[in-house]
């Protein structure tokens, strides 16, 4: 989007306003394009197709900041991490598909298109004639080197891209398509857009010229060795992550424990107590499926895993195996049943009848099954719940999400048949396909940064930790595609878990859930949609952070506040406005450890030795699984 110079002065707005009750849309808005190079764009189509395909299995990661400003990616870097989006995935034909819909734009209104390109003319006339007030947003960092204010020839280029951005913007807003064709139209015309940004090449950015100038071009070769390598070692993608400092047992996940269980499919890390009591009724975490579960447990100052164990909880992790293509037929049902072996191997080492629960992103997603599976049974083994960043109504997230100008029959077909082919996906692949869906971010920036200016990649724990992907089994994906497709968790009896049919409403836990303002992964909307699952007198936490952060969220954070009341009613707009008074500054996780202490039972002496007779430490934290690449 585009501002104009001098902007409109205005009172300051209460924080509340911007993030709260907006609501998330759909697509981002895209940058625009004339209609000549539009032309040519969609010509080329099928080489941006080809592009998408070849970058198919790139690194997920976090967003760069202005090229070069690392302190700026170390504040943001936790806002794009990946987690379990997207399931579906961007085939080459649906973008082919958005292609087409831009082409809509022009050839349904040819006459419009005319008014808009003359528009554009004009605009740039008084580009050329330094009259020009467009601006880019304070908030597009891809213009904040001083030089496109101050160079006459700078100010030029990007405003006259500012230009191309707006009448295209404008001419599919204010076309005749459908919503659907709209948002696709916007999506290709970003892609296209985003890419032809005079930031990217090596002329346009004024602080890639200058660092030609000091090092006599040796950022170019730099540049290039990075570049070669990236081919070579990372599918294609620019890498976003220095990831060689971090050594998981080393210098992240390092809270002390041990392995008290393992089999197939998982490793039960049971951590050592840090106070003279404990409370009895032990918390059971499971983790996503597409990372490691050490996102909890980067290092001591920000280890939710440490502050667990700090407040007298008797701590147990789940560290899911890296599955190959010889597990392609784990499902759904058999990490739910999963679940139910580490539930009874925490109760017989605490000798607590049941447990709390805690489940992040897909693991919410299984735990869900699980809670169902148990309440079809009338089996009370788990008393209260966490849910992090979770959406169990995901009918809700494909709504603020650009994936669901894109869900169809057909593409979940799709996507199943080539999971049931190939045995599993990748974390890359998934990465890749949310880093194209935000490409300014995810691609553009650190092309700019490892490329043109010769930098590596920061080194970054969070962004290690999101690097370090696992794979899925093909038949958990495609189980996950058919949450997807049937919503099971809204619509009763559409899911079974070893021939029980699944109905949410009979799952009676108490339930704390985490959403993040500004979390496009699993949108707070959406989180509140799990929230209003397990009744209105359920916890509503919201964060002022993406995903990830809104999770990693220690005490001392900067600028971080929260808002937490009963998920009481059935907007969550409405909720959103009636809680602003309720705001709390800090993190939430002192929130937290009272809600969770007051729900884990008595408190008795802290063990001696962890594990029991019958489940033997077999190895210490953060055990083997977490190693398998």
């Amino acid at each position: 989007m585009v501002t104009r110079i001098p902007a409109k002065k205005s009172g300051a707005a209460p924080e509340m306003q911007a993030p709260m009750p907006t609501a998330v849309s759909r697509v981002r808005k895209p940058a625009g394009e004339s209609a000549t190079r539009t032309t040519r764009a969609i010509a080329s189509g099928r080489a941006a197709v080809k592009a998408l395909k070849g970058a198919a299995s790139g690194a997920g990661g976090a967003a760069m900041a202005a090229a070069g400003d690392f302190g700026s990616l170390v504040a943001e870097a936790s806002q794009n991490t990946l987690a379990i989006n997207p399931l579906i995935g961007l085939t080459p034909r649906d973008v082919a598909g958005a292609a087409g819909s831009l082409l809509k734009v022009i050839g349904k209104a040819p006459g419009k298109t005319a008014i808009h390109y003359s528009h554009y003319l004009k605009e740039l006339g008084t580009v050329v004639s330094g009259r020009s007030e467009l601006a880019p947003e304070p908030k597009d960092r891809r213009f904040a080197d001083p030089a496109w204010k101050s160079n006459a020839l700078y100010t030029r280029l990007m405003q006259t891209y500012l230009a191309t951005q707006k009448e295209l913007t404008s001419a599919i807003e204010t076309s005749k398509l459908d919503s659907v064709d709209k948002g696709r139209a916007q999506f290709f015309a970003s892609l296209v857009t985003d890419a032809l940004a005079p930031s990217n090449f090596v002329l346009g950015n004024p602080a890639a010229v200058r660092k030609i100038i000091d090092t006599g071009g040796d950022n170019l070769v730099k540049g290039l060795k990075h570049l070669v390598h990236d081919i070579r070692h990372n599918n294609r993608m620019p890498s976003q992550v220095d990831a060689a400092p971090f050594k998981v047992g080393e210098n992240v996940a390092t809270t002390p424990g041990q392995v008290v269980h393992r089999d197939e499919m998982f490793e039960l890390l049971q951590f050592a107590p840090t106070t003279p009591q404990v409370h009895k009724r032990p918390l059971v975490m499971s983790p996503p499926q597409v990372n490691k579960y050490y996102a909890v447990d980067l290092s001591p100052d920000k280890s939710l895993i440490k502050w667990a164990v700090d407040s007298g909880v008797q701590m147990f992790v789940v560290s899911w195996r890296n599955p190959t293509v010889e597990q392609r037929r784990w499902s759904l049902e058999d990490y739910a049943m999963a679940l139910d072996r580490a539930v009874d191997v925490a109760r017989q080492i605490t000798g607590s009848p049941d447990v709390n629960m805690w489940g992040t992103c897909s693991g919410g997603m299984t735990l869900a099954a699980y809670l169902g599976w148990l309440a079809a049974k009338g089996d009370k083994k788990v008393a209260n719940t966490t849910w992090a960043v979770c959406v169990l109504d995901t009918g809700a997230a494909l709504e603020d999400s650009p994936l669901g100008l894109f869900n169809s029959p057909a593409t979940i077909r799709a996507a199943k048949a080539k999971s049931r082919r190939k045995g599993f996906i990748s974390g890359e692949e998934m990465a890749s396909m949310f880093a194209w869906l935000r490409p300014n971010d995810l691609i553009w920036n650190y092309w700019v940064n490892n490329y043109l200016l010769g930098n590596k990649p920061p080194a970054f724990d969070i962004l290690a930790w999101n690097a370090d992907t696992t794979r899925l089994p093909g038949q958990f994906h495609c189980d996950l595609l058919d949450l997807v497709e049937k919503n099971p968790y809204v619509n009763p009896g559409t899911l079974e878990i070893v021939g029980m049919p699944i109905d949410m409403s009979k799952v009676q836990v108490g339930a704390y859930v985490i959403g993040g303002i500004t979390d496009h992964i699993t949108p707070w909307k959406a989180c509140y949609g799990t929230a209003r699952l397990f009744g209105p007198e359920t916890t509503f936490v919201l964060a002022n952070a993406g995903h990830l952060q809104s999770l990693i969220s220690p005490p001392g954070a900067s600028k971080s506040f929260f808002f937490a009341a009963p998920a009481s009613v059935q907007d969550p707009v409405e909720w959103a406005r009636s809680a602003e008074p309720a705001r709390q500054e800090g993190s939430w996780w002192p929130h937290w450890r009272a809600w969770i202490q007051a729900r884990s039972g008595e408190q008795v002496a802290a063990p001696a030795k962890l594990g029991s007779r019958k489940h033997k430490p077999v190895a210490a934290a953060p055990g083997e699984y977490v190693l398998v690449k």
